[in-house]
């Protein structure tokens, strides 16, 4: 068969999939070994498929992945975020929309012990809207603010979104969790002054923590030694070239294990089979899908579809600024329906030869298809961190939740602009970073 109608053929049936709610990962595969039979045969796919699985899977830099995810889970047994939130209500909560800012600054430093969005939305989300609640906060912009804060998760290190992207592309580990420490801070901040400008006008009633004097604010801050500890542990030993990210997600690991001994002494045993047991499930369905990706990326690569497109726009006249803008907001509509990882897995094996061939830093652009994943986030109607807020807070309609998160779906995209229109403020850290 033609390989142009192959591919059609192809990508028209993982969307016919989706829609009768095949998994993501079955529906990539499906597809791309449907491809791969109609441009070879049935004997050539199974003589691929052979190995397929194990040297997709079997390489050392995956090992981040459980890694990081059991050091968040450590960590979240450990009541790091609790910690957390009293710490930044000492520092905003006297402030207007104090204690949503202080949200937002717990998934901050929350996410840099996990590597999980929903896992920062879930922690902060049982801590945070309790006290929003009593203190008279709008119940969408207090919902809105911690489903946003979660998506802090996926971007600040040590995020697994991040080392997703790099096994995908082969790009360095390493510089991409260092790459995404500024533009996580610089989304923090934009989410606190928005915050601030909303809350004046649709809370002028609610309730104000008193100010905290600043020997409290100290007192209170050296009870987080934890984020700091893990954070230098993993983000430091990477930057100075300590320790590959691989054994700094171990080192992490470990040390988030000793604080959860440490805080519960006894009955620790359950918090531990817990964290394996969470671990266990995302790795799983993280790798089962790289393989459905791989599949169908191996058979996009046979019909040199990517190179195709590539080459095309390459020659069209367009700006690839103006490229990179269009590729960037294909994110929007896919983040409706899908979530951050099927939507890496079906773009970037187009999406980055077509980057690369434009000679953009491909660092740059994993960062920006990173924030575009955290809108998808919060979109409806699969805003996977708005239904997380949903089922912790019973008495907020998801419909409500959506609506408080609308305020910081703009306040991403200012972000994104930011990011897309000064590329130094993603790049130069990882430029001088002494690490691989």
């Amino acid at each position: 068969m033609d390989p142009i109608i192959a591919a059609s053929v192809a990508v028209a049936l993982i969307f016919v999939l989706l829609a009768l709610g095949t998994p993501v990962f079955a529906a990539l595969a499906l597809s791309g070994a449907a491809g791969i039979v109609m441009v070879e045969n049935l004997a050539f796919l199974l003589n691929r498929l052979k190995s397929f699985s194990y040297s997709t899977t079997a390489t050392s830099t995956l090992t981040v992945i459980p890694l990081f995810i059991l050091m968040g889970a450590f960590a979240h047994h450990a009541q790091i975020g609790r910690r957390l939130f009293e710490v930044a209500n000492r520092w905003v909560g006297h402030m207007p929309g104090g204690l949503a800012m202080a949200g937002i600054l717990t998934s901050a430093g929350f996410a840099a012990t996990s590597g999980s969005s929903v896992a920062t939305a879930a922690t902060v989300g049982s801590v945070a809207l309790p006290e929003m609640r009593r203190a008279g906060y709008d119940p969408a912009l207090a919902a809105g603010s911690v489903a946003a804060g979660g998506v802090l998760g996926v971007l600040i290190p040590p995020s697994v979104l991040l080392i997703f992207y790099a096994a995908l592309t082969e790009v360095s580990a390493g510089k991409m969790l260092v790459a995404g420490f500024v533009p996580g801070i610089l989304t923090t901040i934009v989410f606190m002054l928005g915050i601030r400008v909303i809350a004046g006008r649709m809370m002028p009633r609610a309730t104000l923590a008193p100010r905290s004097g600043w020997a409290e604010r100290l007192s209170a801050t050296t009870r987080a030694w934890q984020v700091v500890v893990l954070f230098l542990v993993v983000l430091g030993g990477i930057y100075l070239g300590l320790m590959t990210p691989t054994e700094a997600a171990a080192v992490g690991a470990v040390a988030a294990l000793l604080m959860l001994l440490a805080e519960l002494r006894l009955g620790v045993m359950p918090a531990i089979v817990e964290s394996f047991r969470s671990t266990i499930t995302t790795t799983v369905m993280i790798l089962f899908t790289m393989l459905g990706a791989g599949i169908f990326s191996y058979f996009l690569t046979l019909v040199q579809l990517p190179q195709q497109i590539a080459g095309a726009i390459g020659e069209s006249g367009i700006p690839p600024h103006a490229v990179v803008a269009l590729l960037l907001l294909a994110y929007i509509p896919l983040g409706m329906f899908l979530d951050a990882f099927s939507m890496m897995v079906i773009t970037l094996p187009i999406m980055f030869p077509t980057v690369q061939h434009l000679g953009f830093d491909p660092i740059w652009f994993g960062i920006l298809c990173v924030k575009m994943c955290e809108i998808g986030l919060m979109t409806p109607p699969v805003g996977l961190n708005c239904f997380v807020i949903a089922g912790i807070d019973r008495q907020t309609p998801l419909t409500q939740v959506f609506r408080g998160a609308m305020w910081f779906v703009l306040m991403e995209m200012v972000t994104v602009t930011l990011l897309f229109a000064f590329p130094q403020i993603t790049t130069f850290l990882p430029d001088m970073m002494l690490g691989r």
